[in-house]
């Protein structure tokens, strides 16, 4: 009996070679599948907004910070010594020109004037005396019963009798001046602030002379704020300078409490010179005040602007990108790609940019979507207009011509 010889396989290495075969064959479909796969597809196209460069005739304004102050401000100090004794005013009260303020004991210089007064009536009969002897030396002159020596004295005592007069004349208004100045009157219409020397107080004159209170006038107002080499050049350009045609620069100003700039006024003067320091020049405006409501040391919110409207190039604030140090924006072609363009900006005019370079009329710019795309890129552009809000009511208002701000 003959034994068979055929090879017994274990469960393990049928396994195995199971596995083998499964690899081979996904990695067969798997080349196959790459080497008949087709070539990708174009990306489709980014959809954006786009809108057309707007062109409007516009008013540049520039913002500047100011403060109030009053056009007159008196600092209330005695000009004689003595005693407070009384006080005419409320603290923070307003007062008329001419208004009593405080007023100094009197009764001191009202001795001193009596005094002066009866020293010049002696004068007075002195002199009458004078000439009454001299009169009298001149017919006896005339008889040769005196001499001439005499009649020479005579007329000096005469001259001498009509200086004393004339200084206690000086006495008496001196004193008549002093007595006045126990009554301590206003020197101009304001408001006045507290009374800083209160009844019984000694008070001396002089240059050490303390302040009794001080007083401000209410309207107008100055506005006293500084503006930037550059807008100066532009504003002395059309003839404003010194206090020369500062009408041609219209001035508005608003309060912290206030929106916009309701308040209107007046450029009164600008400097004479520019500070080298800070590069600014001071300015001067006067506002009316007649309500009150503008206090000396308020902070205003102060715009200036040129007196003639110019035409300018609009765009949305939204279309603006940042690249760094510079402005760029998209302009979108007829070939729908957007371009990458650097622009000059300038001040924001109702709600719109001011393009002072970089652009060009109804030229498309995309103005929602910017982060979306890249240079080159090709977009599905949806035009709508630069600003519908600022257009329609442009619109309806008739295209009326536009204010910019810095």
């Amino acid at each position: 009996m003959q034994t068979s010889t055929t090879p017994r396989f274990s469960r393990s290495t049928i396994a195995i070679a199971i596995g083998v075969l499964l690899v081979i064959g996904v990695a067969t479909v798997s080349l196959t599948g790459h080497a008949e796969k087709a070539a990708p597809a174009a990306p489709a196209a980014t959809p954006v907004t786009v809108a057309n460069v707007l062109e409007r005739s516009v008013t540049e304004w520039d913002d500047f910070s100011g403060r109030v102050e009053a056009v007159e401000r008196v600092e209330i100090r005695p000009r004689i010594s003595g005693t407070i004794d009384a006080v005419h005013f409320q603290d923070g009260q307003l007062v008329k020109k001419g208004a009593l303020l405080f007023t100094i004991d009197p009764r001191p210089y009202k001795a001193e004037l009596a005094r002066a007064d009866a020293a010049r009536a002696g004068a007075s009969a002195r002199l009458s005396l004078a000439k009454t002897e001299l009169d009298r030396t001149k017919r006896l002159l005339e008889d040769r019963a005196v001499a001439q020596r005499e009649l020479d004295q005579r007329e000096n005592a005469l001259r001498e009798a009509d200086a004393n007069l004339k200084a206690t004349d000086a006495d008496v208004l001196t004193a008549r001046l002093n007595l006045q100045y126990t009554e301590i009157t206003a020197p101009v219409a304001g408001r006045v602030s507290r009374a800083e020397i209160t009844v019984g107080n000694l008070v001396a004159t002089g240059p050490t002379a303390p302040t009794l209170t001080t007083l401000v006038s209410v309207s107008p107002v100055y506005v006293n704020f500084e503006i930037d080499e550059p807008t100066y050049i532009r504003y002395s350009s059309a003839g404003a300078v010194g206090n020369t045609g500062v009408n041609r620069v219209p001035v508005a100003m608003g309060l912290t409490s206030e929106e916009g700039y309701p308040r209107e006024g007046h450029v009164k003067s600008f400097d004479n010179r520019v500070d080298s320091g800070s590069g600014t020049i001071r300015v001067r405006a006067v506002f009316d005040n007649e309500n009150g409501s503008l206090t000396p040391g308020m902070y205003a919110r102060v715009r200036t602007g040129d007196s003639n409207a110019k035409n300018a190039l609009l765009i949305d604030d939204k279309a603006v990108g940042t690249d760094q140090d510079k402005k760029y924006v998209m302009v979108v072609g007829t070939d729908n790609k957007a371009v990458y363009r650097q622009i000059t900006l300038g001040p924001i005019v109702d709600g719109l940019r001011v393009v002072r370079s970089g652009l060009k009329k109804d030229e498309r710019i995309v103005v929602n979507g910017l982060q979306r795309i890249r240079p080159n890129d090709t977009v599905a552009p949806e035009s709508v207009a630069m600003d519908a809000k600022v257009a329609s009511a442009n619109k309806a208002a008739g295209q009326g011509t536009a204010t910019a701000v810095n």
